[in-house]
């Protein structure tokens, strides 16, 4: 018997409703030694997922390790997109062993977690594999995460794929969450965040959107037709 498909999203897919997305140790003294990922490229895809998920509403937990004693503030491209959330200071290298965070993860309620944060080998692959023990749904973003080499990142990343873990990008994050472009509430902030944040896809919504008033979809109006 034939298989019936019908137009619905699948169950793997994340919405901005279902999940909690948990960003860790974006600080100065963590990212000095990355070398997985550029600083530049780090902060920008730190940013892009930040303004996605507060723009979305998703509830988010900020945490820091040794913030005033040793690794310096979070990066502000997060704190700006948060204004005024607690970030929760830990000493724990695994979040998971936090019990402030963890509080704030059974506050929240959410069987679905994304992650990301540096370095991906510690303080990524510890609260993951911890919350994947205890039952959890999780993702991490791969290129929101970093670690002192190439191979330090790309060795912690399978370690979690084979564990369990869902691997996603910064971008893929965004359009996700936005997943059609019918949904008018938030259209013009998801393109303005990709226009922002989105390298070389942002620059092609602006030139589209400048030179002939292109749009997804139904949005926006048609472009002038020149007189004759």
């Amino acid at each position: 018997m034939a298989i019936k498909a019908s137009p619905t999203p699948g169950s793997k897919l994340i919405n901005p409703t279902d999940h909690a997305l948990i960003l860790i140790d974006f600080q100065s003294q963590m990212s000095f030694a990355t070398k997985s990922i550029d600083a530049v490229n780090l902060r920008n895809n730190a940013a892009l997922i930040s303004e996605a998920a507060a723009g979305f509403k998703v509830p988010t937990i900020l945490t820091t390790v040794a913030e005033k004693s040793f690794s310096g503030p979070m990066f502000s491209e997060i704190t700006d997109a948060f204004p005024g959330q607690r970030l929760l200071d830990r000493t724990s290298m695994n979040t998971w062993e936090d019990a402030a965070v963890i509080e704030e993860v059974n506050r929240i309620g959410k069987n679905r977690l994304v992650f990301a944060g540096l370095w991906t080998s510690v303080c990524i692959v510890g609260p993951t594999l911890s919350a994947l023990d205890q039952g959890f749904e999780v993702y991490m973003i791969t290129d929101a995460c970093g670690d002192v080499s190439t191979e330090a990142h790309e060795r912690a990343v399978e370690r979690m794929i084979q564990a369990g873990v869902r691997p996603m990008t910064s971008l893929q994050y965004l359009l996700e969450l936005q997943r059609d472009w019918a949904r008018t509430e938030t259209y013009d902030m998801t393109t303005g965040i990709a226009k922002r944040f989105g390298g070389s896809y942002g620059l092609g919504i602006i030139y589209a959107k400048t030179m002939f008033g292109a749009s997804e979809g139904a949005h926006g109006s048609a472009p002038a037709v020149a007189a004759e």
